[in-house]
């Protein structure tokens, strides 16, 4: 199996779903604009977002895959089914408990993490009623993120990365189609998220039906797999979610500045998923299971290869995708966002956010390629460590930066914590001796900073003042940011083609 390829694949499909992503961000953000109903929506949908990674693709898949892979690869067929039937049914019953409890205790939710909202009487009910509708969306997309763990760690890649689509699909239908037949319009948005959900399960019961690893409902607390995985689950629910916690605090004081804040606080987080998603989830979810069978047959040289191969992959995409974010801003939201209700005013404003986070968007892919290098070992309390003095060294600068910075200092806050959190994960993969780099840093990372600085300076000069772009009609921005986006890849690559990289220096073994 070739990584590079299954990275290719993995990050294809995951570039379909972050381009119906912005689709359906563009529209949300033409018909609904950055306001009161956008800001309770926002709130809404994020806590069922934390939830999502707390139980499933964060700190359960972190627990789960690795002893999978044990399974998998020491135990047998018979005990790796048993094991899938006892730890789907122990999660279904607690995911339904979680969800209940959300639905009958969504006022009390809305009040801890938006209080700004108690303010206005209408915008903290319909918060309330939207996260009411949004909840049992962690059911869905925790189970559908369980069976992506499985399909995973089987080498089925393709299946989970394209998953996310149909959460798109579902927005854009309910926005375009069913808003006016909601009162308020905006809680089409809310039903969209359930049914997504929904759909998204669907999607791949036949294929685990297939594999013939279709859970069968038999929980069962005591088996020592179960224990283990909830032994591993409990810290990393912490460390995994880390950004995610850091969300929703960001929340809680955006929620006490001028409205349109959390708006424009998450429409650049939407632009900072696209790098984060194509390369940051997508090594991660190839590495884990990979490093997890490597660690199982003990082969710690290949498992210090992969980590290094992961690294370079990251710095060669992340850094000229940071560079060109914060170059590019205002194309890209004039571009995706600037329509209809969205102002030029929040578009402005959501430059600033973009331009903070794009300084914490290699901190935040690489946490996603190191972390797993202590998963797939099943150590989850050294990276829980360090994200608790993340969280709190975040939380200082989120007190000192929102005044002087506003919104943008919560964005600059989480990118300065994220690279905090790389930065000692590296540190202490190197000091343990779990990863050893392999010769020649010193001369890619020269010839990577030779190609970003002539990528930097092409942008620079190529993308025009933000007022032509504010003022420019949809389709000339289409265009123009097309063009952009093509030269600025053309002669990154084109300069590193000609220091000597070459894509067959990149593959990569994966172990079947």
């Amino acid at each position: 199996m070739n990584l590079l390829k299954v990275l290719a694949t993995v990050s294809g499909m995951t570039f379909i779903s972050r381009v119906l992503g912005f689709v359906r961000d563009s529209i949300v953000a033409r018909i609904f604009g950055a306001g009161l109903a956008t800001d309770a929506f926002f709130v809404a949908f994020r806590l069922p977002n934390l939830l999502r990674r707390l139980f499933a693709e964060g700190a359960f898949s972190q627990a789960f895959v690795p002893i999978l892979a044990e399974y998998k690869n020491k135990r047998g067929e018979a005990e790796t089914r048993l094991l899938v039937d006892h730890v789907s049914g122990v999660l279904a019953l607690a995911l339904f408990a979680v969800s209940v409890v959300g639905i009958l205790a969504a006022p009390a939710i809305i009040y801890v993490t938006a209080p700004g909202f108690t303010g206005n009487p209408a915008k903290y009910d319909m918060a309330v009623q939207m996260l009411r509708i949004t909840f049992p969306y962690i059911l869905f997309i925790s189970l559908t993120a369980f069976a992506g763990g499985i399909l995973n760690t089987y080498s089925r890649f393709s299946v989970p990365a394209f998953t996310p689509v149909l959460l798109n699909v579902s927005f854009i239908a309910f926005a375009l189609w069913a808003a006016p037949y909601f009162d308020p319009p905006v809680l089409a948005l809310a039903w969209a998220v359930f049914v997504g959900g929904i759909l998204q399960l669907a999607l791949q019961v036949p294929f685990l039906a297939r594999m013939k690893l279709l859970p069968r409902f038999r929980p069962k607390l005591s088996d020592p797999g179960v224990r283990r995985v909830l032994r591993q689950m409990g810290p990393a629910v912490f460390g995994v979610s880390i950004g995610q916690v850091s969300l929703v605090i960001n929340t809680i004081f955006a929620s006490f500045l001028v409205t349109g804040s959390v708006s424009w606080l998450y429409y650049a987080d939407r632009l900072m998923e696209f790098p984060t998603g194509m390369l940051g989830v997508a090594l991660g979810t190839i590495l884990l299971p990979s490093l997890s069978k490597h660690y199982a047959t003990s082969s710690t040289d290949a498992y210090s290869r992969l980590l290094d191969w992961g690294l370079r992959i990251t710095l060669m995409l992340a850094v000229p995708a940071a560079v060109a974010l914060a170059l590019l801003a205002v194309p890209l939201i004039a571009t995706l966002f600037q329509y209809g209700a969205f102002s030029t005013t929040d578009a402005l404003a959501t430059r600033d956010a973009v331009i903070a986070y794009s300084a914490g968007l290699v901190g935040l892919i690489l946490v996603k390629v190191l972390a797993p290098g202590f998963y797939a070992r099943q150590d989850i309390r050294t990276p829980v460590r360090i994200a608790i003095i993340t969280l709190l060294a975040t939380q200082v600068l989120n007190a000192i930066l929102i005044w002087p910075l506003r919104h943008a200092g919560l964005a600059l806050a989480t990118s300065l914590g994220a690279c905090l959190n790389a930065g000692m994960l590296f540190t202490l993969l190197r000091r343990r001796g779990i990863y050893q780099p392999q010769a020649g840093w010193t001369a890619f990372a020269c010839k990577l900073a030779v190609a970003v600085g002539v990528m930097a300076g092409t942008l620079w000069f190529a993308s025009g003042t933000a007022g032509d772009w504010l003022a420019a009609s949809g389709s000339e921005r289409v265009l123009r940011l097309s063009g952009l986006v093509a030269l600025g890849g053309g002669v990154y690559f084109l300069t590193l083609w000609i220091l000597g990289f070459r894509l067959r220096d990149f593959h990569q073994r994966g172990v079947e």
